[in-house]
C-alpha cells in the first residue's frame, strides 16, 4: 500500500471498535500517524495501537467522552500539541438509538445522550480543530444513508443527527473552501459490526434492501475515508459519499 498520507496527522474520533478501527488502521497503513479517542474498553483501544505496530506504524489511543464537548476540545488540542499539527479529522464516534416519536416508552435520557455524541460532539471537534488544521487539510465525518431516506420506524432522531452532521458538512466546506480544506461526509450503509452484525436475524433481509446483496466490512468504508483524506481528492468537498452496497439506489 502506497504511503499517500505519509507526514500527515490525523485524529479519529471512536477509533476503537468497528469502523473507527478499521480507519485507524487505513490512515496508519498509509503513512499516517493516528490518534484516536475512546469511550470506556482500554483493552480494545490496546489491540488497535497493536495492530497499527504490527503494520510498523504507530497510534495514540486517548480515553475522551464523545458526549462532553469540552472533552472533545481537550482532544483535539492535545493531539495537536503531541505532534505539533493536525491534517486530518475523521468524525467516527458515534452511537444508534431508536425510538418512535410519541412513545411514552422511549429513553429520553439516551436519545439526549445519542443527540451530544453524534452531533454535538462533531461540532465540538471541528470548531476546534478549524484554527490548528492545516491548510489543505481534511474533515470526514461518518454519516448514514438513513440521513436521506427512512426505510423503518423509530429512526427519526439518529437519523436526525447525522442529516444535521451532512448539513454542517455543506456549509463548513463554503467556509474552509479558501484554506483548501475539504469537507465530506462518509454515509454507510449495512455494514458488519457488533452494532450491526452480518449474522443477525434481520441481515438477510437487509441484504436483499442493497444492490450488491450483502453486507458491507468497516473496512469498505475506511477506504472511502482513505480516498478522501489523501491527495487524489483535493477537488471533493461538500459531498455525501453513500457505501452502502446500493442500498439508496
Amino acid at each position: 500500500m502506497t504511503h499517500t498520507l505519509a507526514g500527515k496527522v490525523a485524529l479519529v474520533t471512536g477509533g476503537s471498535r468497528g469502523i473507527g478501527a478499521a480507519i485507524v488502521r487505513r490512515l496508519a497503513a498509509q503513512g499516517a500517524q493516528v490518534a484516536f479517542s475512546y469511550a470506556s474498553s482500554s483493552e480494545r483501544a490496546a489491540q488497535v495501537v497493536r495492530d497499527v505496530e504490527a503494520l510498523g506504524g504507530a497510534a495514540l489511543a486517548i480515553a475522551a467522552d464523545q458526549a462532553d464537548a469540552g472533552a472533545v476540545a481537550d482532544l483535539v488540542k492535545a493531539v495537536h500539541a503531541r505532534f505539533g499539527r493536525l491534517d486530518i479529522l475523521v468524525n467516527s464516534a458515534g452511537v444508534f438509538v431508536t425510538g418512535a416519536i410519541g412513545d411514552p416508552q422511549a429513553d429520553l435520557a439516551a436519545l439526549a445522550r445519542q443527540q451530544a455524541i453524534n452531533l454535538d460532539g462533531v461540532v465540538a471537534a471541528v470548531r476546534t480543530a478549524v484554527p490548528l488544521l492545516s491548510d489543505g487539510g481534511r474533515i470526514v465525518s461518518i454519516g448514514t444513508m438513513f440521513a436521506s431516506r427512512a426505510p423503518f420506524p423509530g429512526i427519526g432522531d439518529y437519523a436526525a443527527t447525522k442529516a444535521a452532521v451532512a448539513a454542517y458538512t455543506r456549509a463548513w466546506a463554503r467556509d474552509l473552501g479558501p484554506r483548501g480544506i475539504t469537507v465530506n461526509t462518509v454515509q454507510p450503509g449495512p455494514i458488519n459490526t457488533e452494532m450491526n452484525p452480518e449474522t443477525s436475524a434481520v441481515a438477510a433481509m437487509v441484504s436483499q434492501m442493497t444492490a450488491l446483496g450483502r453486507y458491507g466490512q468497516p473496512e469498505e468504508v475506511a477506504g472511502a475515508v482513505a480516498f478522501l483524506a489523501g491527495p487524489d481528492a483535493a477537488y471533493i468537498t461538500g459531498a455525501a459519499i453513500n457505501v452502502d452496497g446500493g442500498q439508496n439506489s
